[in-house]
């Protein structure tokens, strides 16, 4: 639709989803999360797609942050129920079965660093800005921010970039574990469908196989989680492409994985 929050375009069997409110830097709106709900549900469901890839529409803003406007005006029990839905949007995105590349184009604040930190992977273009500003207007992040940064970043500088509101560079973002890579403004599109073609070419049940250990990993004791690997690890010596990759190394060629 014409209206839609959202640009939804494939290229083979990499999924791009683009957040196109550049007029508003692409902030979040319950309309934008609910949209956004709805296409990863699809992706997840949609066999043709094995990547997805999410970024924002515009030179400006990957997302810099929630709408403002639509957030002032809310209640207590409104602002609450704002937030849970958004935290609902993005734990859906962190628990895809397919592997989410954020595509970090420009602005990524408040709302905006939340959304790519629920995605597995994160390109930043050497331009972009990232930060949790919310201190600034009397608020505090609200769509996971604290806990997410918190485990990617450590608690000095969740600590720091939270209660000082200031953004960071890339470089720094980088050197925080925040961001996986940075690129070249210039080259963040063409690095960003390579490493997602790279991994649509992987196997699907594996790629999956690893997601589920990572997300159940984070959440439990050592024990918990080695237990659950090896449960994931022999269940992928069910699959077609398990029996297809070990054929294809030992006949020294490329393997050519179904998602059976």
């Amino acid at each position: 639709m014409s209206d839609s929050p959202l640009q939804i375009n494939d290229r083979d069997a990499v999924r791009v989803i683009s957040v196109n409110r550049p007029e508003k830097l692409n902030a979040l709106n319950a309309a934008t999360l609910y949209a956004l709900h709805l296409a990863f549900d699809a992706a997840a469901d949609d066999p043709r797609v094995r990547v997805v890839v999410l970024t924002g529409a515009g030179p400006k803003a990957f997302v810099a942050g929630a709408d403002i406007s639509e957030m002032a005006g809310l209640s207590a029990v409104e602002g609450r129920d704002f937030s849970l839905r958004g935290q609902r949007m993005m734990r859906r995105v962190e628990k895809m079965p397919k592997p989410v590349i954020a595509m970090v184009n420009g602005f990524a604040f408040g709302g905006g660093l939340e959304l790519a930190m629920c995605c597995h992977l994160r390109i930043a273009a050497d331009t972009a800005k990232l930060g949790q500003p919310e201190i600034n207007l009397g608020l505090i992040p609200g769509f996971g921010g604290t806990q997410r940064l918190l485990r990617l970043a450590g608690r000095a500088a969740t600590l720091e970039l939270c209660l000082t509101g200031v953004p960071i560079d890339a470089a720094r973002a980088l050197q925080l574990g925040i961001v996986n890579r940075v690129v070249p403004a210039a080259e963040l599109e063409a690095d960003t469908m390579k490493l997602a073609a790279q991994l649509a070419n992987a196997a699907p049940l594996a790629l999956r196989g690893m997601l589920d250990c990572v997300n159940v990993g984070g959440e439990c004791g050592i024990e918990e989680g080695l237990e659950y690997e090896s449960a994931q690890f022999g269940l992928v010596f069910s699959t077609e492409d398990m029996r297809e990759g070990t054929r294809a190394f030992l006949d020294k060629r490329k393997p050519d994985f179904k998602g059976r």
